[in-house]
C-alpha cells in the first residue's frame, strides 16, 4: 500500500497534492509532533527542504523566497508556542500579500485543555490575518477523508496564490505514532490504498485544477476614464510599493500619452530599469517636503498604483491637495487609502489598466509647463544632493545608497529594512537603467524578521544586497544561520549608530531626559562577533574608499559578507537638513520651479 500508517498516508496525501499543485519549497522547523509532515515532505522528490533551527526566522526566510518567487512557500513547525512564532510573519505576509502555507502540527482534541504539555489552542490561531485557516480532522484512511486531503491541499495551495495573495494556516492533529511505524490495522477497514484519492490522480495532474482569474478593465469605462483625462494638463501618477516589475513599461507609456509626470517609490519596480525614465521622478521627497513648492504644485487629477508611498513628505503633499480627483487602481480589492482621499477606486490588473487607457488616449500628448516643472525641479534637486554628498567626508547614511547606485550591478536584487534605510533609499538612490529588484518588508512596516526575508530572498535569487540598521540587525541576528547553512550569496550593510536612528528626527528628541533610554535606544554593540558567530566575512569601514573596496570584494565573492558602517545619529539629522535646505535654496535660486 506504499504508508505505513494512517498518519502517513494523510501527510503524504496533502504534501503529494502541495507538489502536484506547483509547491517546490518548504521550511521545515524540528519538532516530534510535525515528524508526519517532516518525513512526508522529506520523501517527496519535487519539493525542496530548508531546515531552520528558529521558527520565527524560518518564517520570514520563507516569505523571502515567496515574496521574490510569486509562490506560495511551506512552513512546517511542532505544537505549541512553535506555531506563535510563525505569528510575525504571517501578519507580514498578509498585509504585504505574500502567498505563505503555515502547517502546524498538533495535539489530537482528547488531549487540549486537559494538561498535556506543549499544548495550546491553535484553531485560528492567527486570526482574521490568514486568508483561510482549516483545522484537518485527525486522519483516517477512507475514500471520503482521502479525497478531502487532497482537494484541501489543492485549495490550501490556490487560496495562498491569488489575488490578494497571502498565508493560509492548516492545523494538523496527529496522534502516535508519529513516526513511520507500520500499523496495518488502519488500512484494513477500506480498500482506500487502491482508490484514485489515496493514490493521486493518474498522470501527476493535480486532485483540484484552480483557474485563476484576471480583473480586466471594462472597455467602456476606459474610454470613458479617456475622455476625461485628455482635458486635464495638472495630472500626476504615483506609483507606490508593488511587486510587478511589468508596471514600469506599462505606466511609463500611459505617462508619456498624458504627459504626466510619475513619482517612483524605489519599492514600486518603476525607478529603474531600461524603460522610458523621461518622465519618472526621483528626489521628489528632497523638493516636496519644501512647503512653497508644495502648496505651488497642485494636480487636478492623481492617479496611484500600488501600497501607501514610503516618503511622508509625499503623502502629506497629497493630503494637502485633497480637492485633486484621487483615482486608485488598486487590483488586489483593497482600499489602501488610509487619509481617505480617493475618488474612485479601479479593482483591476494594473498593468491591463495602464494599456487600454494608454491605447484609449489619441496619441502622445505634447510636453506642458506643468511636467516641465517637475523636470527641471528632478534636476535641481539631484544637482543639489550631489554636490552635497560631494563635500560629505565624512560616512553618511543617505550616501550608502548613492554609492550603490553607482555599484550595484544589473539584476541585482537590493532588500531594504523599515525606518531610516527605506527612507533614505527612496530619497537618494536615483533612477538609473539598470534592472533592479527593489524589496522590503512593508506589509506592516516592521523590524522584525528583516535578516531572515533578505537570506530567503538570496536563496531564490542567487545573491541579494541587504541594507538595515543595527536595531533591525540585532532583532534578526538568528537568521544569519542561513546564510552559513545554506551557503547563501549575500552582501549585508549594517548602518549601525547606535540606537533608532529615524527616531531622531521626531519631536520626542528635544526631551533629553527621556529620549536616550526609551527612543535612541544605545547599546554599545558592534557586530565583528556576530559575523565571526556565523562563519562570515567582516569588514568595519571608515571611509568611502573602504566602503566601495568592501563592496567589490563581496560582489566577486562567494557566501556572505557583512559590513558595517558606523554613523552618529545627532549628525546624521544636521547633514540631512543640511541637504534639503540646500535642495530647496537650488531651487529658489532659479535652478528648478
Amino acid at each position: 500500500m506504499g504508508f505505513e500508517n494512517r498518519n502517513y498516508a494523510f501527510a503524504s496525501a496533502f504534501v503529494d497534492e502541495l507538489a502536484r499543485s506547483g509547491l517546490r519549497h518548504v521550511c521545515i522547523c524540528p519538532g516530534s509532533r510535525s515528524s508526519p509532515l517532516t518525513i512526508s515532505f522529506s520523501r517527496h522528490p519535487g519539493i525542496k527542504t530548508w531546515m531552520h533551527l528558529d521558527e520565527r526566522s524560518s518564517s520570514f526566510f520563507a516569505l523571502g523566497m515567496a515574496r521574490y518567487l510569486g509562490q506560495p512557500v511551506a512552513l512546517v513547525c511542532s505544537s505549541g508556542t512553535a506555531a506563535a512564532n510563525f505569528f510575525p510573519a504571517v501578519v507580514e505576509a498578509r498585509y504585504s500579500g505574500v502567498p505563505l502555507l503555515a502547517l502546524t502540527a498538533d495535539r489530537p482534541p482528547e488531549l487540549l485543555d486537559w494538561g498535556a504539555l506543549q499544548t495550546i489552542d491553535q484553531t485560528r490561531i492567527y486570526g482574521s490575518h490568514a486568508k483561510w485557516s482549516v483545522n484537518v480532522p485527525t486522519p483516517e484512511v477512507t475514500p471520503a477523508l482521502m479525497a478531502f486531503v487532497r482537494s484541501m491541499a489543492a485549495r490550501a495551495f490556490a487560496t495562498a496564490a491569488e489575488a490578494p495573495a497571502g498565508p493560509v494556516h492548516v492545523n494538523f492533529p496527529f496522534r502516535e505514532p508519529l513516526e513511520p511505524a507500520s500499523v496495518p490495522a488502519d488500512f484494513a477497514a477500506s480498500v482506500a490504498s487502491q482508490s484514485y484519492a489515496h493514490s493521486g490522480r493518474p498522470g501527476g495532474v493535480p486532485f483540484v485544477s484552480a483557474v485563476p482569474a484576471r480583473r480586466a478593465p471594462d472597455g467602456k469605462q476606459v474610454e470613458g476614464l479617456a475622455r476625461r483625462l485628455a482635458s486635464v494638463e495638472q495630472g500626476l501618477i504615483v506609483c507606490g510599493p508593488q511587486a510587478d516589475v511589468g508596471l514600469a513599461e506599462a505606466v511609463s507609456a500611459l505617462a508619456q500619452r498624458l504627459d504626466y509626470p510619475v513619482l517612483a517609490d524605489c519599492l514600486s519596480q518603476v525607478r529603474c530599469g531600461p524603460h522610458d525614465r523621461d518622465v519618472v521622478i526621483d528626489c521628489y521627497d528632497a523638493f516636496i517636503r519644501d512647503a512653497e513648492v508644495a502648496e505651488s504644485l497642485v494636480p487636478k487629477v492623481v492617479i496611484r498604483f500600488g501600497a501607501l508611498p514610503v516618503s511622508k513628505p509625499l503623502t502629506q503633499y497629497l493630503e494637502r491637495h485633497r480637492s485633486a480627483h484621487h483615482i486608485l487602481v488598486d487590483e488586489e480589492n483593497g482600499w489602501r487609502d488610509p487619509f481617505h482621499l480617493t475618488s474612485e477606486v479601479w479593482h483591476v490588473d494594473s498593468v491591463e489598466f495602464c494599456e487600454k487607457l494608454a491605447s484609449a488616449l489619441e496619441g502622445k500628448r505634447a510636453p506642458r509647463e506643468w511636467s516641465g516643472r517637475w523636470r527641471r525641479l528632478r534636476e535641481a534637486a539631484r544637482d543639489a544632493i550631489a554636490r552635497e554628498l560631494a563635500g560629505f567626508g565624512d560616512l553618511f547614511e543617505g550616501k550608502v545608497f548613492s554609492e550603490l547606485a553607482q555599484l550595484i550591478p544589473e539584476e541585482a536584487v537590493l532588500f531594504v529594512g523599515n525606518s531610516m534605510p527605506v527612507r533614505d533609499m527612496d530619497t537618494f538612490f536615483p533612477s538609473t537603467d539598470r534592472r533592479i529588484r527593489f524589496m522590503a518588508n512593508r506589509g506592516a512596516s516592521g523590524i522584525d524578521g528583516v535578516v531572515s526575508t533578505a537570506l530567503g530572498t538570496s536563496a531564490a535569487s542567487g545573491r541579494v544586497m541587504l541594507v538595515l540598521g543595527d536595531l533591525s540587525f540585532y532583532h534578526d541576528m538568528n537568521g544569519l544561520l542561513a546564510a552559513r547553512a545554506f551557503g547563501l550569496n549575500a552582501t549585508i550593510i549594517v548602518i549601525n549608530n547606535n540606537g533608532g536612528g529615524i527616531f531622531s528626527f521626531l519631536p520626542q528628541a528635544a526631551y533629553e531626559e527621556v529620549f536616550e533610554p526609551y527612543f535612541g535606544t544605545p547599546h554599545g554593540l558592534t557586530f565583528r562577533s556576530a559575523a565571526e558567530l556565523y562563519g562570515l566575512r567582516y569588514r568595519l569601514v571608515e571611509d568611502w574608499p573602504q566602503f566601495r573596496e568592501a563592496l567589490q570584494e563581496s560582489l566577486t565573492s562567494a557566501g556572505t559578507t557583512l559590513i558595517e558602517v558606523p554613523g552618529d545619529r545627532k549628525e546624521n539629522v544636521v547633514l540631512h537638513r543640511r541637504i534639503w535646505a540646500a535642495v530647496a535654496a537650488g531651487i529658489r535660486a532659479g535652478r528648478g520651479g
